[in-house]
């Protein structure tokens, strides 16, 4: 029944998932199909997903159908520029009527616009019922990784940041202006932080080089990362059972606030010293939650299971004071035009030729798909969703207004020169450019679907493994 019951509940978070994308797609392509009608244009088929249709039914002279292919939507419109490379679909049979160069850009605008209306309008249900602030917001440094670029630049545990070239930070993670941002998107060979360290009457500038995380040719390539971590109180969530902490007398609650004499502004500063020190005894020094001090003895010991892990202490840790999760409720203008802003740095980042971030690390829908379906399991899931909701919105409709044959964007472009030169375009020269850049998208469609796949392995984890001590 267990097992049922896991099955079932994967199921439902799959098909919510499905729907959530069905949604935004059906609401895009609802912009054109009404700004077609208004126009008083032909309309042959109004289908979700590409591809020969899976399903289909005739009403009034439309088809409407949903496709194979989960990757976009699209209404079929003969008077405006063929399409029938990625819909599927097949020439008239004989000429149609002419439409004007402005009914053809306002039924193009219309998709991106309905989409940003969705943007718009699930934001102001993000407002009323708000959504987890997730940020992180210390600026300290709490873990220098030995040996890394930060530690070769001269960060240590304490010290606060202040800026990343030249640009204020506020927080360690989870806005464009913190830390790690800041990091990810920097740009050339060297980051250069502005550090404020007790003892220090004036900031310091450090220059750092970075490193990326290695990768197999499946994956996306590493992010930028100089080898720091926030600083953070260091509280015990779990003791496993048989392990030296509860050996010790440690209970879930507990805070550690020394080893071995040593201030701990970090879970991986203690990681990281008794692996150092050889896995030997620590003395650390505690908290309890009643806020009485003691001193214990902990001899970290290798697991029997599972295999392959380095001796530990036997506990996991609460990290949760480190990441504000508070229900905010921002402004629905601010919403979008955070979106908007998100979307121009995703953009020039991956356009710039001194930046680490490329089309690889752009998701398709697997991608989406599957950070959606971890979102729906998460505390308040249902908040973030739709806040994703909006940041995908909007996301689409820019994308989709970038001035490329086959997106909207291209489609406004061609009218405006058909607008100047007064006559449309060759049709034989806009088949051939629409059937190009239809198979160039796919193609980038399954190239970025083959990232979101790759990186799903090759990276183990025993995450959910029940882990065994030895008996005395």
């Amino acid at each position: 029944m267990p097992a049922l019951a896991t099955f079932l509940q994967i199921a439902l978070l799959i098909l919510v998932v499905l729907v959530i994308f069905n949604i935004i797609i059906f609401v895009h392509e609802l912009g054109h199909f009404w700004a077609a009608k208004w126009r008083g244009l032909q309309i042959d088929r109004f289908q979700i997903w590409f591809g020969k249709p899976l399903w289909k039914k005739e009403i009034n002279g439309v088809q409407y159908g949903l496709g194979w292919i989960p990757a976009g939507g699209f209404v079929a419109l003969p008077q405006m520029a063929p399409m029938e490379a990625l819909e599927g679909g097949e020439k008239p049979e004989k000429p149609l009527p002419q439409i004007s160069a402005m009914d053809k850009i306002i039924v193009a605008f219309a998709g991106p616009l309905f989409s940003m209306l969705l943007a718009l309008a699930t934001a102001v249900v993000v407002w009323k019922v708000g959504k987890p602030k997730d940020f992180v917001p210390s600026t300290v440094v709490g873990f220098v990784l030995p040996d890394s670029p930060a530690a070769k630049a001269g960060l240590l545990p304490g010290d606060r940041i202040t800026a990343i070239n030249g640009e204020e930070v506020h927080g360690f993670a989870g806005s464009l202006d913190s830390i790690t941002e800041r990091v990810v998107l920097s740009r050339g060979n060297e980051i250069v932080f502005t550090v404020e360290r007790p003892g220090e009457a004036a900031p310091l500038a450090l220059t750092s080089g970075f490193k990326t995380e290695e990768s197999r040719w499946f994956q996306r390539r590493g992010l930028r990362q100089v080898g720091i971590s926030p600083a953070g109180p260091v509280i015990i969530g779990e003791v496993f059972p048989g392990s030296p902490a509860a050996k010790a007398g440690i209970v879930k609650g507990d805070e550690f606030l020394t080893v071995d004499g040593q201030r701990l502004f970090s879970i991986a500063q203690l990681s990281k010293h008794l692996e150092a020190n050889q896995w030997r005894a620590a003395t650390i020094e505690l908290k309890s939650a009643d806020g009485s001090l003691r001193t214990v003895s902990l001899q970290p010991v290798k697991p029997l299971l599972p295999e392959g892990l380095k001796p530990m202490i036997g506990v996991a840790w609460d990290d949760s004071k480190e990441i504000d999760v508070r229900i905010v409720h921002p402004g629905p203008v601010s919403q979008v035009t955070d979106s908007l802003h998100m979307m121009w740095v995703t953009i020039t980042s991956v356009v710039a030729k001194d930046s680490s971030i490329g089309i690889d690390h752009l998701s398709g829908p697997v991608g989406i798909g599957t950070l959606i379906f971890d979102l729906l399991q998460t505390e308040n899931g249902w908040r973030r969703i739709l806040a994703f909701v909006v940041l995908f919105n909007v996301n689409l409709a820019v994308l989709n207004m970038l001035p490329f044959p086959v997106l909207d964007g291209g489609h406004i472009t061609l009218a405006v020169l058909e607008k100047i030169a007064r006559r449309p375009v060759k049709a034989r020269v806009l088949e051939v450019l629409q059937t190009a850049c239809a198979l160039l998208l796919i193609s980038l469609m399954l190239y970025v679907t083959s990232k979101d796949i790759g990186d799903k392995f090759g990276r183990s984890s025993s995450k959910g493994d029940e882990i065994v001590f030895p008996a005395d």
